[in-house]
């Protein structure tokens, strides 16, 4: 990324930008200028985020006794990898206790279906839950997913190292990245953004934001609202 003092400032590249849209005020058009000037802005920090995450020293090794059952068989954590150097894994929140999964992770993953095979060209992603394999393959028939991969935590290890399991026994979500350089696997990062860290009168999420639904809201005059959530 460029160095951020040879950048124009974000005010005159929105000032540069010369759209209009039929019938606006002037006072429309000089709050939409600053506000392109913020969205600007947002999207250098984005990327200074994304900078510092790849430059992330070593994470830790990944020695665990970690077993899964895939959609083929038994697999073990070298084998989630595939033919990649690198691995994503989405924790499912849909564990032994639950007749149906989450419905905020489903409806992430029904988007991240539609996205699975050209993610698939460069890294290896897998969706990780603690029900049994047949249980996971009946709900991906149900949902018309084609393209996700799944596998059960057989032991629970890997979901309570990960921190997917919640002191009481409940699902958490999580979204990990592995790598895999030289033969050795560690873990390279994590979403950590959770109730510890929410703002107030927020739900608690990672940014950006994983799920492309509240993407597209948070573009509207109504935004997420505070009284809906999908369903099944």
């Amino acid at each position: 990324m460029n160095d951020a003092a040879s950048l124009p400032p974000a005010l005159e590249l929105a000032q540069r930008n010369g759209v209009t849209f039929p019938n606006e005020s002037v006072a429309y058009r000089a709050a939409r200028t600053a506000l392109l000037a913020e969205e600007i802005e947002l999207r250098r920090h984005i990327e200074r985020v994304a900078e510092q995450r790849r430059a992330l020293p070593a994470g830790g090794e990944v020695k665990g006794d970690y077993r899964f059952e895939g959609e083929e068989g038994p697999v073990d954590f070298a084998g989630l990898f595939g033919d990649k150097q690198t691995l994503v894994i989405y924790s499912y929140m849909f564990g032994p206790q639950r007749e149906r999964p989450c419905p905020m992770c489903t409806t992430l993953l029904d988007a991240w279906n539609g996205e699975a095979k050209p993610i698939g060209e460069r890294v290896s992603l897998v969706v990780v839950a603690r029900s049994p394999i047949a249980k996971l393959v009946a709900f991906k028939k149900e949902r018309g997913w084609k393209d996700l991969r799944l596998a059960f935590d057989v032991n629970d290890n890997f979901s309570r190292d990960y921190h997917a399991i919640a002191d009481d026994g409940s699902d958490v979500p999580g979204f990990n990245v592995f790598t895999r350089r030289d033969g050795v696997i560690r873990h390279f990062w994590s979403g950590e953004m959770g109730g510890v860290t929410a703002d107030p009168g927020q739900d608690p999420r990672g940014a950006p934001d994983l799920a492309p639904m509240w993407t597209i809201l948070d573009s509207t005059p109504e935004g997420r609202g505070s009284d809906w959530y999908p369903k099944l």
